[in-house]
């Protein structure tokens, strides 16, 4: 494993650094934001909704645009590159925020920066190493960017408990945002991205095969399912756990999530994507039903939240190198459009059902029908997507 991992072509290694670092610059300001708007802008939880509501739509949408672009031209690195960077020059830039307006045009700015790199970057990787290893690019990619998770909160953590005020905390993400960009910009394209045919230009499913059009409807219903994870860490503490370990309790996610995304995902190389992404579906639809159905036994947060970790770790990697098993080689990054606009609009209304669910029906219901909808997608998968193709293994799906 260690062995192969090493032999991963520079730009996976590449790509992987530059989300460690991006990663670890956004975590770093992320539970700072609510912090900052109340306590130095004086502006209230509307103002927070508003923010995040417009900046995650706007990054889902542009996934999809950036990536029929990346096609469109053949090359991905500029988007990679232009991404990053106006992420990496948006968050200083909060520290001299003086309203919330401000802030919003700051995080807009942020997830313009992702939503412009995402499925370019995804393309990328996909196409610098060989089939056979892509899940365990991916893998490795998914491990360094919840290594970044964990080093942000914790940064965060311990400059405020060296009284460092919260703007000069912003501009710290100044160091590891300069490093992402040079390391986007030592990024060097596979050549055969180079002379590809530019694809025709299309928003639409046109060209791809009828399987990746159905992993696309399972994912979606898979993701109806799938709310913010803000609802667990409500529920913990709903349940009992103290307010001081509610971020140990995620931070143990994101642990779980880094140590073992690399060797899961290379699985899914040898056994195949379907056994990989059926069982993490499995463990989370088991992870809700306990958690909804949990009277309050605290002890066992602990355990159960590993268990998400688990299927963070087997499905995150494996469900992206599905998406280049199934799509065209010249439509990778339309395809990544695809699957990354499913995956982030769905969050909205999965997010307004299961909190509709929760006040009218309890929090059992809620958690209830969310393990539904993964259990059966997971179903579906196994039998509805080209289940004769989904049970090889050795780089295919």
């Amino acid at each position: 494993m260690l062995k192969s991992i090493l032999a991963l072509p520079t730009t996976i290694w590449l790509l992987g650094l530059i989300s460690l670092m991006n990663d670890s610059a956004s975590e770093l300001i992320y539970p700072l934001v609510p912090l900052y708007l109340a306590s130095v802008l004086m502006a209230g939880p509307k103002a927070l909704g508003v923010i995040e509501g417009i900046a995650e739509a706007t990054s889902s949408l542009l996934k999809l645009f950036a990536g029929v672009l990346a096609d469109k031209t053949a090359s991905t690195k500029p988007w990679v590159v232009g991404g990053y960077s106006l992420a990496a020059i948006a968050r200083p830039l909060m520290a001299l925020a003086t309203a919330w307006p401000a802030v919003l045009a700051l995080r807009f700015a942020d997830r313009v920066g992702k939503g412009l790199r995402s499925s370019p970057r995804d393309a990328l990787l996909a196409s610098a190493v060989d089939p056979a290893q892509r899940g365990l690019a991916f893998g490795l990619h998914r491990a360094m960017d919840n290594a970044g998770a964990v080093i942000g909160p914790l940064l965060a953590a311990a400059l405020l408990a060296l009284h460092v005020p919260l703007r000069d905390i912003f501009l710290w993400t100044t160091v590891p945002g300069a490093i992402a960009i040079a390391l986007a910009l030592a990024i060097r394209e596979p050549s055969r991205i180079g002379r590809a045919p530019p694809a025709p230009f299309s928003w639409t499913l046109r060209g791809f095969p009828p399987a990746f059009k159905r992993y696309l409807l399972v994912l979606a219903l898979f993701t109806l399912g799938n709310s913010s994870n803000m609802f667990l860490l409500l529920r913990a503490r709903e349940l009992g756990l103290p307010e001081v370990q509610i971020p140990l309790l995620w931070a143990l996610v994101s642990v779980v999530a880094m140590l073992f995304s690399t060797p899961l995902s290379a699985l899914s190389d040898r056994l195949g994507r379907k056994r990989l992404i059926l069982s993490g579906w499995a463990i989370y639809g088991v992870f809700y039903l306990i958690l909804g159905l949990n009277g309050g036994q605290t002890w066992l947060l602990w355990p159960l939240f590993a268990s998400y970790g688990l299927f963070m770790a087997a499905t995150e990697g494996a469900e992206k190198a599905l998406v280049a098993d199934l799509a065209p080689t010249a439509l990778l990054g339309t395809a990544y459009g695809w699957f990354n606009l499913t995956a982030g609009l769905l969050l909205l209304p999965a997010s307004f059902l299961f909190g509709g669910l929760w006040q009218v029906a309890g929090p059992a219901t809620a958690f209830g029908v969310a393990a539904g909808c993964a259990l059966f997608a997971a179903l579906l998968l196994h039998h509805w997507v080209v289940p004769e193709q989904l049970s090889s293994a050795g780089g295919r799906p």
